[in-house]
């Protein structure tokens, strides 16, 4: 199977310049940093024990900053690069660490045996460091090949992936079998590693649980949020919005001065959500325009990527999407813990099969709460508004220590590499 992808790779190879220019021009690419896909890389690697980070878009960016930041602590480690995929991720990772000259980011090269020789040829990184699922065939055997440790680390394997990596068996037990560490994020990750040929597996929990203290962004010191109820639908996919519009009518006749905040999952249905609110009467605002939003505002839409965590900040709950809808396939829920390790209250529908091990461990604290129409999402609501704010302290803290011990042990592992 390995030789049939590396031959496609190679085919491909004479096409992916058009295909990144394509993708640039349907802005899916960064216009300037799209050639660092093609292995053009202008930043320098300098001198000493270099660690590569490789995560995929904005969440798994965001759950591996703190064991980023710690190792950037490290005495013996000089420089730390972090590759990425996604546009919204680049822009992340490159405003936050614009002026670190020990952390870089670049975008990762496409998956072909030429860029990926010239990437490994520039960097030559003592660590790798692959997140979740972020499995590149072509790069990670020629890590292998150089004899560079891999790890593994909050590996993620949903039923989904699992099934269809087991069609091709041989071929995943050859990428899972070089990685020198597996840390998994969950048991049922834990078990698939095991059978597609992951040898030294550990399993600490999910590391999503640990935080990074971040502080509220100016544009939310403002006396028309302050000064108002607050609760936030987060990864919402297409319905629940209008659900949520229901229910923050409903709301309203409890609490006038109700704030509902919208985070879609895919936020370039802005426009259409906006449409579907307004026939509820609703008045909305984007939060690329923020400093519209008065006292009359019912719905904050959130139009940008990697800006949840101000959000969640200033909400006492949280519903999470994609558990109110039944999907065709069987990935279903998102995950709780950022929400939940900021101190929030958990509202879901009953699909949750992708995270079912983290709700179970969040509803023993009883911070998590299960419903299933907008009768009950209101009322859920409305009992959580009610709550003190010592209620939401307590949530993060429970949060904290278990996110922090599950940080600790993952970089004992690490470490072990260094």
């Amino acid at each position: 199977m390995y030789f049939w992808y590396k031959i496609f790779t190679y085919l491909f190879y004479p096409l992916s310049k058009l295909y990144l220019f394509f993708r640039k021009l349907k802005n899916k690419e960064d216009s300037t940093r799209y050639i660092e896909k093609l292995s053009k890389i202008n930043l320098s690697r300098g001198e000493g024990f270099l660690i590569w980070f490789h995560v995929a878009s904005v969440g798994e960016a965001m759950s591996v900053l703190p064991l980023i930041e710690k190792f950037s602590k490290e005495e013996k480690i000089k420089k730390i690069l972090i590759t990425s995929i996604t546009l919204s991720s680049g822009k992340i990772l490159k405003k936050r660490y614009n002026n670190n000259t020990k952390i870089l980011h670049q975008f990762l090269p496409l998956d072909i045996p030429i860029y990926t020789k010239k990437f490994l040829d520039h960097w030559k990184p003592n660590l790798s460091i692959f997140i979740d699922s972020e499995i590149w065939p072509n790069l990670i055997l020629d890590t292998k090949r150089r004899k560079i440790p891999l790890i593994l680390v909050n590996a993620r394997i949903t039923e989904k992936s699992f099934l269809r990596w087991k069609l091709v068996i041989n071929f995943a037990k050859k990428i899972f079998g070089s990685f020198d560490l597996c840390i998994a994020s969950n048991k049922e990750s834990e078990k698939f590693l095991e059978i597609l040929g992951a040898k030294n597996i550990k399993n600490h929990g999910n590391i999503k649980f640990s935080n990074l203290n971040n502080k509220i962004d100016k544009d939310l010191k403002n006396i028309s949020i302050n000064d108002r109820k607050i609760w936030c639908a987060a990864s919402t996919h297409n319905t629940e919005e209008i659900l949520c519009g229901k229910a923050h009518l409903k709301i309203k006749e409890k609490y006038n001065n109700i704030l509902t905040i919208i985070i879609p999952r895919h936020i370039e249905r802005a426009e259409k959500i906006v449409k579907e609110l307004s026939e509820l009467n609703l008045e909305v605002v984007l939060s690329s325009s923020i400093e519209k939003l008065n006292k009359r505002t019912d719905i904050l839409l959130v139009n940008s990527y990697g800006e949840s965590i101000k959000y969640y900040k200033i909400s006492k709950c949280v519903f999470l999407g994609k558990s109110l809808i039944k999907t065709l396939t069987k990935d279903s829920g998102q995950n709780p813990i950022e929400a939940a390790r900021l101190g929030c209250k958990i509202i879901h529908g009953p699909n949750i099969k992708n995270f079912t091990e983290i709700y179970e461990y969040l509803k023993n604290y009883k911070i998590t709460k299960q419903i299933s129409n907008v009768d009950e999402l209101s009322l859920s609501v409305v009992e959580e508004l009610q709550n003190n704010q010592e209620k939401k302290h307590e949530i993060g803290k429970i949060i904290e220590n278990h996110g922090q011990n599950i940080l600790n042990n993952v970089i004992i592992e690490v470490k072990k590499y260094i």
